[in-house]
């Protein structure tokens, strides 16, 4: 890949993040910022993380192809580009069937849009794929750099680097509450697992690595909630995170819950220390 994104990102959506935490996660020593959610078309809130920083790889986890069109994507990427080169990734992907009225076809669709990014010029190898099933996953092989996925464990990150391959990128999305009480840890992580637990496309990827409809129920067993959401000491979460490289990704990318804003920084800083 053209850009090096290192072997930690940290993952939030645009109003989580803010000037100082890009600042302060990038002095961390964290290689990439992603910007969650479904960022606009114009990419602005990707520009405000790059001008926040000076060598940090940012990136959009992910642009919905439902929602922005992919011409226009394209000329934000070129801005971005010219203003600071090298930098930015641009991630896409297909959304989810229960926030998409017009939810059909999702593959096909996700192959135009694809050929519209070439169309504007911007280059596979900057642009990655939300991926969990085999076959979105080979796809982005194909025609990216490689595949974002999100809400999964160190299993489905070896699954998919068996799918993948050799030399495509894979960064695996990893949740954490810096919390070493169980049940405190628990309430923050199913308080927010609570809408994804309701998205058929992160519970169909979780039944085929293994979990029931029984893990699903009552915010979640706490063999799913501990395994979809790391918590406690730093050292600990660090073990768990490093999982996912033994299992075949490229870079981790961390989000940590339970906090808002600049108060997200010690616990960033906390992990830095035993990942590096």
């Amino acid at each position: 890949m053209a850009v090096d994104l290192g072997r930690f990102g940290v993952w939030h959506q645009a109003d989580k993040w803010g000037p100082e935490l890009a600042a302060g996660v990038e002095k961390a020593g964290y290689g990439a910022l992603w910007l969650g959610g479904s960022p606009t078309e114009d990419l602005r809130d990707a520009e405000v993380l790059l001008a926040s920083t000076t060598t940090a790889v940012v990136g959009t986890s992910i642009v919905n192809i439902w929602k922005s069109d992919a011409a226009a994507v394209a000329e934000s990427y070129q801005r971005l580009e010219s203003e600071h080169p090298g930098r930015f990734v641009l991630g896409v992907g297909i959304g989810h069937p229960e926030h998409t009225g017009q939810y059909k076809t999702p593959y096909e669709t996700i192959v135009d849009y694809l050929d519209a990014l070439d169309d504007g010029k911007v280059p596979a190898d900057r642009r990655m794929l939300a991926a969990l099933g085999p076959r979105v996953l080979k796809l982005s092989a194909e025609r990216t750099a490689g595949a974002l996925p999100y809400l999964t464990t160190p299993e489905h990150t070896r699954r998919a680097r068996e799918t993948l391959g050799a030399g495509v990128l894979l960064a695996p999305e990893q949740k954490v509450v810096l919390e070493t009480d169980d049940e405190i840890a628990r309430v923050v992580a199913r308080d927010y697992l609570a809408t994804y637990l309701r998205l058929t496309n992160y519970t169909s990827n979780l039944k085929r690595l293994g979990f029931s409809d029984h893990d699903f129920a009552d915010g979640g067993s706490d063999h799913l909630v501990d395994s979809l959401v790391l918590h406690g000491s730093a050292v600990e979460i660090a073990e768990g995170l490093k999982a996912h490289l033994e299992a075949g990704a490229d870079q981790v990318v961390v989000q940590q819950l339970g906090k808002e804003g600049p108060d997200l920084l010690p616990g960033y800083e906390a992990l830095a220390t035993v990942l590096t």
